[in-house]
Protein backbone atom coordinates (compact mmCIF):
# COMPACT_ATOMS: atom_id res chain seq x y z
CA UNK A 1 0.00 0.00 0.00
CA UNK A 2 2.75 2.45 0.96
CA UNK A 3 4.79 1.57 -2.10
CA UNK A 4 1.85 2.22 -4.42
CA UNK A 5 1.31 5.64 -2.81
CA UNK A 6 4.99 6.44 -3.24
CA UNK A 7 4.89 5.36 -6.90
CA UNK A 8 1.80 7.51 -7.51
CA UNK A 9 3.42 10.52 -5.86
CA UNK A 10 6.64 10.04 -7.83
CA UNK A 11 4.80 9.69 -11.10
CA UNK A 12 2.67 12.69 -10.18
CA UNK A 13 5.79 14.76 -9.57
CA UNK A 14 7.39 13.57 -12.82
CA UNK A 15 4.43 14.58 -14.94
CA UNK A 16 3.88 17.89 -13.19
CA UNK A 17 5.23 20.93 -14.95
CA UNK A 18 5.58 24.32 -13.42
CA UNK A 19 5.90 27.54 -15.34
CA UNK A 20 6.84 30.95 -14.13
CA UNK A 21 4.76 33.64 -15.85
CA UNK A 22 7.66 36.08 -15.87
CA UNK A 23 6.86 37.68 -12.53
CA UNK A 24 10.04 38.96 -10.98
CA UNK A 25 10.27 38.35 -7.26
CA UNK A 26 12.72 40.29 -5.18
CA UNK A 27 13.74 37.67 -2.61
CA UNK A 28 15.67 38.99 0.36
CA UNK A 29 16.78 36.07 2.52
CA UNK A 30 17.74 38.36 5.41
CA UNK A 31 14.34 40.05 5.55
CA UNK A 32 12.76 37.58 8.06
CA UNK A 33 15.69 37.78 10.45
CA UNK A 34 15.72 41.59 10.25
CA UNK A 35 12.00 41.75 10.96
CA UNK A 36 12.38 39.40 13.94
CA UNK A 37 15.34 41.41 15.26
CA UNK A 38 13.46 44.70 14.95
CA UNK A 39 10.46 43.24 16.80
CA UNK A 40 12.72 41.85 19.52
CA UNK A 41 14.40 45.22 20.07
CA UNK A 42 11.20 47.28 19.89
CA UNK A 43 7.88 45.41 19.74
CA UNK A 44 5.90 46.32 16.64
CA UNK A 45 8.89 47.60 14.69
CA UNK A 46 9.14 44.35 12.73
CA UNK A 47 5.51 44.74 11.67
CA UNK A 48 6.27 48.28 10.48
CA UNK A 49 9.32 46.94 8.61
CA UNK A 50 7.05 44.41 6.88
CA UNK A 51 4.67 47.25 5.95
CA UNK A 52 1.91 45.86 8.19
CA UNK A 53 1.60 48.83 10.54
CA UNK A 54 -2.05 47.96 11.24
CA UNK A 55 -0.77 45.15 13.49
CA UNK A 56 1.10 47.53 15.83
CA UNK A 57 -1.98 48.50 17.92
CA UNK A 58 -2.77 44.80 18.35
CA UNK A 59 0.78 44.13 19.56
CA UNK A 60 0.72 47.02 22.04
CA UNK A 61 -2.77 46.19 23.28
CA UNK A 62 -1.81 42.57 24.00
CA UNK A 63 1.48 43.48 25.69
CA UNK A 64 -0.06 46.48 27.49
CA UNK A 65 -3.00 44.58 28.96
CA UNK A 66 -0.69 41.80 30.12
CA UNK A 67 1.68 44.33 31.68
CA UNK A 68 -1.18 46.14 33.42
CA UNK A 69 -2.58 42.85 34.75
CA UNK A 70 0.88 41.90 36.04
CA UNK A 71 1.29 45.23 37.83
CA UNK A 72 -2.23 45.14 39.32
CA UNK A 73 -1.84 41.57 40.61
CA UNK A 74 1.64 42.30 41.97
CA UNK A 75 0.32 45.25 44.01
CA UNK A 76 -2.60 43.25 45.36
CA UNK A 77 -0.31 40.32 46.19
CA UNK A 78 1.99 42.56 48.24
CA UNK A 79 -0.93 44.25 50.01
CA UNK A 80 -2.31 40.86 51.15
CA UNK A 81 1.18 39.64 52.02
CA UNK A 82 2.03 42.74 54.06
CA UNK A 83 -1.33 42.65 55.86
CA UNK A 84 -0.77 39.00 56.80
CA UNK A 85 2.77 39.71 58.06
CA UNK A 86 1.59 42.69 60.11
CA UNK A 87 -1.19 40.65 61.70
CA UNK A 88 1.29 37.93 62.66
CA UNK A 89 3.49 40.61 64.22
CA UNK A 90 0.54 41.77 66.33
CA UNK A 91 -0.49 44.96 64.49
CA UNK A 92 -4.15 45.68 63.76
CA UNK A 93 -3.81 48.59 61.33
CA UNK A 94 -3.78 46.92 57.89
CA UNK A 95 -6.12 47.96 55.05
CA UNK A 96 -8.20 44.77 55.42
CA UNK A 97 -9.01 45.32 59.10
CA UNK A 98 -12.74 44.87 59.60
CA UNK A 99 -13.17 43.43 56.09
CA UNK A 100 -11.15 40.21 56.39
CA UNK A 101 -11.22 38.84 59.91
CA UNK A 102 -9.51 35.49 59.34
CA UNK A 103 -5.80 35.27 58.60
CA UNK A 104 -6.44 32.25 56.37
CA UNK A 105 -8.48 34.49 54.03
CA UNK A 106 -5.44 36.76 53.75
CA UNK A 107 -3.36 33.76 52.73
CA UNK A 108 -6.01 32.75 50.18
CA UNK A 109 -5.99 36.27 48.71
CA UNK A 110 -2.21 36.24 48.64
CA UNK A 111 -2.16 32.91 46.77
CA UNK A 112 -4.85 34.07 44.33
CA UNK A 113 -3.00 37.24 43.34
CA UNK A 114 0.36 35.46 43.21
CA UNK A 115 -1.05 32.94 40.71
CA UNK A 116 -2.62 35.71 38.64
CA UNK A 117 0.63 37.70 38.75
CA UNK A 118 2.58 34.70 37.47
CA UNK A 119 -0.01 33.99 34.79
CA UNK A 120 0.06 37.63 33.67
CA UNK A 121 3.84 37.40 33.29
CA UNK A 122 3.45 34.25 31.16
CA UNK A 123 1.02 36.13 28.90
CA UNK A 124 3.33 39.15 28.74
CA UNK A 125 6.31 37.06 27.67
CA UNK A 126 4.11 34.97 25.35
CA UNK A 127 2.75 38.04 23.53
CA UNK A 128 6.27 39.45 23.25
CA UNK A 129 7.51 36.26 21.56
CA UNK A 130 4.35 36.06 19.46
CA UNK A 131 5.15 39.55 18.21
CA UNK A 132 8.60 38.38 17.12
CA UNK A 133 7.21 35.22 15.54
CA UNK A 134 4.54 37.16 13.65
CA UNK A 135 7.12 39.54 12.19
CA UNK A 136 9.35 36.65 11.13
CA UNK A 137 6.58 34.60 9.52
CA UNK A 138 5.05 37.62 7.83
CA UNK A 139 8.43 38.52 6.31
CA UNK A 140 8.76 34.95 5.01
CA UNK A 141 5.31 35.11 3.43
CA UNK A 142 6.10 38.38 1.62
CA UNK A 143 8.39 36.44 -0.72
CA UNK A 144 5.65 34.07 -1.93
CA UNK A 145 3.98 34.65 -5.26
CA UNK A 146 0.27 35.09 -4.85
CA UNK A 147 -0.94 35.64 -8.39
CA UNK A 148 -4.32 35.56 -10.09
CA UNK A 149 -2.91 33.20 -12.75
CA UNK A 150 -2.62 30.18 -10.47
CA UNK A 151 -4.31 27.22 -12.12
CA UNK A 152 -4.60 23.44 -12.11
CA UNK A 153 -5.30 21.76 -15.44
CA UNK A 154 -5.49 17.95 -15.62
CA UNK A 155 -5.79 16.38 -19.06
CA UNK A 156 -5.86 12.89 -20.58
CA UNK A 157 -3.51 12.17 -23.45
CA UNK A 158 -3.96 9.56 -26.17
CA UNK A 159 -0.55 8.24 -27.05
CA UNK A 160 0.10 5.80 -29.83
CA UNK A 161 3.25 3.75 -29.82
CA UNK A 162 4.71 0.76 -31.67
CA UNK A 163 3.11 -1.61 -29.17
CA UNK A 164 -0.37 -0.10 -29.49
CA UNK A 165 -2.53 2.73 -28.24
CA UNK A 166 -1.99 3.91 -24.67
CA UNK A 167 -3.46 6.54 -22.41
CA UNK A 168 -1.44 8.97 -20.27
CA UNK A 169 -2.29 11.55 -17.66
CA UNK A 170 -0.77 15.02 -17.63
CA UNK A 171 -1.22 17.54 -14.85
CA UNK A 172 -0.07 21.14 -15.26
CA UNK A 173 0.36 23.66 -12.51
CA UNK A 174 0.69 27.19 -13.83
CA UNK A 175 2.02 29.80 -11.50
Amino acid sequence: MKSSIIIILLSFSLFTSAQNQGIKQDVNILRPSKAAFYSAVFPGLGQVYNKKAWKVPIVYTAIGISGYAYDFNKKKYFSYRNAYKRRLAGFNDDEFQGVILNNERLLDGQDFYRKNKDLSMVFLVGFYFLNILDANIDAHLLDYNVDENLSFQPSILNLSSEIGPSIGVKINYNF
